[in-house]
C-alpha cells in the first residue's frame, strides 16, 4: 500500500518557543519521522500572547487561549501544516476548519510540590502552618486553600526553569509544577512530592499533548493518525466533555481526571470558589466508548450540588 506521504515528503510544525514547548514537539517531530519514514519535519516558533506577557497573572491577560491563538491563526493561514500544543492550554472548542488531529500517549497527569531546601516533607499535610506556596493557576491555588486554609498563595509566571530559580529567590517554601513538564525536559528536584490526584485533581488534559490542524487537510491528518493514542483520547475527551458543559475556561478553578481501564472509563471532576470555601466534587464511570456522555453526567452531577451558580459568580 502506498504510504500517504509519498507526495508530501515535509511537513512544518508549529510551536511554541519554551523549552518545555520545543521538547515536546520534537519528541512529536521524532517519532512522526520515525513512523513514516522519509518524512522530514521542519519546526516554526511562534510567539504567543500567554509568552510574550510573562509578568501577568494568566486570567488577566484573557485566560482562553492564549497560549494558542497566534499558533491557530498561522494553522488556518497554512503557514504551518499542524502544531503541538499542551493539551491543558486549549479551550474546549476549536475554531471553524481546525481538528485534534491526534492525542499522543499521555504523560504523569498530576501536579508535583516543589520543596524549598530547608524542608523535608512528603505531604501537603506536613508543610508548615503558614508556609507560602507559588503557583499561577487559579485551580490550583484554590485546591491549596481548601485542602489547607491556612496556607498562603501567591503568583508564580515563567518557564519551569525560571519558577525554580523563583522557588529561593522569592523565598516560597513550594512552588506547585505538573509533573509532565519536569519529566519532559528531564527535570527531577531533589525535595518533591506528588499531590494526590484524588484530592488534589488536575486541570483537564494535564500531561497530554494536542496535536491540531486544518480539518480539510486529509494528507496531514492521515500522517498525524498514527500518533493518536485511544485510551489517552477518551480520558481527554471525558475531561474536556466536563469543562465544556460548565462552560469553563483554561483559569477556571476545575479540576478533571479520567482513567482509561481496561473496558471502563472513570472521571472525577472538582469545582472551586477561588478562595477554596466551596469545593463541589463528583466521580462515575462508564464504558470506554462513552466518554463525551460521561463527562456531560459528571458536569450534571457538579451542577446539581451548585456549579453553575459558582461559575456565574466567577464569571462575574
Amino acid at each position: 500500500m502506498e504510504s500517504p506521504h509519498t507526495h508530501t515528503s515535509q511537513l512544518t510544525m508549529g510551536t511554541r518557543g519554551s523549552a518545555l514547548a520545543l521538547a515536546q514537539s520534537r519528541q512529536v517531530a521524532r517519532e512522526l519521522e520515525r513512523l513514516h519514514p522519509g518524512l522530514l519535519v521542519s519546526e516554526r516558533i511562534i510567539r504567543t500572547t500567554g509568552d510574550q506577557q510573562q509578568s501577568l497573572p494568566l486570567p488577566e491577560i484573557g485566560g482562553k487561549g492564549v497560549f494558542t491563538l497566534e499558533i491557530e491563526q498561522a494553522l488556518l493561514s497554512g503557514e504551518i501544516d499542524f502544531a503541538v500544543h499542551s493539551l491543558k492550554d486549549l479551550p474546549p472548542l476549536f475554531p471553524a476548519g481546525l481538528c485534534l488531529a491526534a492525542v499522543p500517549a499521555r504523560e504523569d497527569a498530576g501536579d508535583c510540590m516543589i520543596l524549598h531546601p530547608r524542608y523535608v516533607v512528603a505531604s501537603l499535610d506536613e508543610l508548615p502552618t503558614g508556609a507560602r506556596v507559588g503557583t499561577s493557576s487559579l485551580r490550583r491555588a484554590a485546591q491549596l486553600k481548601a485542602l489547607r486554609p491556612d496556607l498562603e498563595t501567591a503568583s508564580v509566571r515563567g518557564n519551569i526553569d525560571t519558577r525554580l530559580k523563583k522557588l529561593e529567590s522569592e523565598n516560597f517554601d513550594a512552588i506547585v509544577l505538573a509533573r509532565a513538564g519536569l519529566n519532559r525536559l528531564d527535570i527531577a528536584p531533589r525535595l518533591s512530592f506528588d499531590c494526590d490526584q484524588s484530592a488534589f485533581v488536575p486541570a483537564p488534559g494535564q500531561g497530554a499533548l494536542a496535536i491540531e490542524a486544518r480539518s480539510n487537510d486529509m494528507r496531514t491528518l492521515e500522517l498525524l493518525a498514527a500518533l493518536d493514542h485511544a485510551p489517552t483520547r477518551r480520558e481527554i475527551e471525558a475531561e474536556r466533555a466536563v469543562m465544556e458543559a460548565l462552560g469553563a475556561g483554561c483559569s477556571t478553578p476545575l479540576g478533571a481526571r479520567a482513567i482509561a481501564e481496561e473496558s471502563a472509563l472513570r472521571l472525577w471532576a472538582v469545582v472551586l470558589s477561588p478562595d477554596g470555601k466551596q469545593r463541589l466534587f463528583a466521580q462515575h464511570q462508564s464504558t470506554l466508548g462513552a466518554a463525551d456522555a460521561l463527562g456531560r453526567h459528571v458536569a450534571a452531577l457538579l451542577k446539581e450540588q451548585g456549579a453553575a451558580a459558582l461559575m456565574e459568580s466567577l464569571a462575574e
